[in-house]
């Protein structure tokens, strides 16, 4: 047993823990700041892909990156390692200070305190969404990209229609461009390197 990964892996989920404020969405760029950017764990790619799978499978989304997470570093046992780190530590504050926040729930003072913490949290959620527009751009090109961007927006926030819907669908397309992009880069880059090849020889 490596104590050193273990004490790595559950620093980093009681941190995304502790400052992930607000929960669901404003704590994937904190996770995206620990296995790709800190410790390097994971590809932004990688991460994305997992972000994607997670939002697909029911259940709060920190519980199921946290398990991902540390199952991908350290097996069951790294999963569970990561979930309790991530969770049990604010369980426990949350019911210790359960009593002194339903007394301050009306103080003015807190009002402003999650009032300006609000903000903070839009722009982490807004640099992720930008990062993973670029890493798209890369892959399908920025016509395509802002494309299913429009798409997704629509599916979403107009149609209401569930996510893991639209990541199943978005996914399948994805499959299917690569194996498609594959077979014309085999079939039309093997042609022309026949051809390069071919005017090299002497007749």
């Amino acid at each position: 047993m490596d104590l050193k990964e273990y004490v790595a892996l559950s620093g980093a989920m009681l941190r995304v823990g502790i400052f992930g404020y607000g929960g669901g969405p404003s704590v994937i760029p904190l996770f995206r700041h620990e296995a790709v950017t800190r410790y390097k764990w994971m590809t932004d790619k990688e991460f994305g892909e997992l972000l994607a799978f997670a939002n697909a499978l029911p259940g709060p989304i920190a519980t199921k990156l946290a398990a991902q997470l540390g199952y991908q570093q350290k097996g069951a046992m790294g999963a569970v390692v990561a979930i309790l780190a991530h969770i049990l530590p604010t369980t426990i504050a949350m019911v210790a200070l359960l009593g002194a926040l339903y007394a301050m729930k009306e103080s003015v003072i807190v009002a402003g305190m999650i009032a300006a913490v609000r903000p903070v949290i839009a722009v982490l959620l807004g640099i992720t969404a930008y990062e993973f527009c670029a890493k798209t751009w890369g892959g399908l090109g920025k016509i395509i990209g802002v494309g299913f961007g429009v798409i997704a927006f629509l599916l979403l926030g107009v149609l209401d229609v569930h996510p893991a819907i639209v990541i199943i669908t978005f996914l399948a397309y994805g499959t299917v461009h690569i194996k498609v992009f594959n077979w014309a880069k085999r079939k039309w880059g093997g042609k022309e390197s026949i051809k390069q090849n071919s005017g090299g020889m002497p007749s």
